[in-house]
């Protein structure tokens, strides 16, 4: 028997050994690829996620302000709507193109619950800015924003695969008359 004859056994074992570890090692790669490229996109999505509700939540706060000032509302802090509008078109400029990016890689039941809380925040707005005077009327926008706030997040962390948040709904105490006399 040759020499080579004698050897082919262990050379079959070798390139046998080394087709196993390049499979091995694609294969490893590509698991690995696909899990960073999902760990980014999640990542992307929830800066877009984010974004969107700081400028959802900027719009309300300004609002809450202007109601103050109507009377509305119990913000310490009230605005006049004069003062408020570029505050309001601020937040609006910057929501728009958030909303798109929140469009784009958002989750279909992510972008319907943001519809649904930007909506209640427009209504707000059209509220204070028809200069309304009615604290019954604006508790119930308050009320459809804060369900908005909370589908809306509840959402994000269903489609991100986080487990449940906070509602972010904090009794505040009652406003005492007599401390604006001290």
């Amino acid at each position: 028997m040759s020499v080579f004859i004698q050897q082919l056994p262990a050379l079959i074992g070798v390139v046998i050994g080394a087709l196993g570890s390049y499979v091995a090692v694609v294969r490893g790669d590509r698991v690995r690829f696909r899990r960073e490229q999902a760990a980014r996109w999640e990542e992307r999505r929830l800066a877009v996620y984010a974004d969107y509700a700081q400028w959802v939540k900027k719009t309300v706060t300004v609002t809450y302000r202007v109601a103050a000032e109507l009377g509305n509302d119990p913000h310490p802090d009230p605005l006049p709507l004069e003062e408020a509008k570029p505050l309001l078109a601020e937040a609006t400029t910057r929501r728009d193109p958030s909303g798109e990016s929140l469009i784009m890689l958002g989750s279909p039941g992510v972008v319907d619950k943001a519809r649904t809380w930007v909506v209640a925040a427009m209504e707000m707005e059209r509220f204070v800015r028809e200069g309304r005077r009615d604290p019954a009327a604006w508790q119930a926008l308050l009320e459809r924003q804060r369900a908005g706030r909370e589908g809306y997040y509840s959402a994000v962390r269903e489609d991100l695969g986080l487990p449940p948040g906070h509602s972010a709904r904090w009794p505040l105490p009652a406003a005492d008359p007599g401390s604006a006399q001290r």
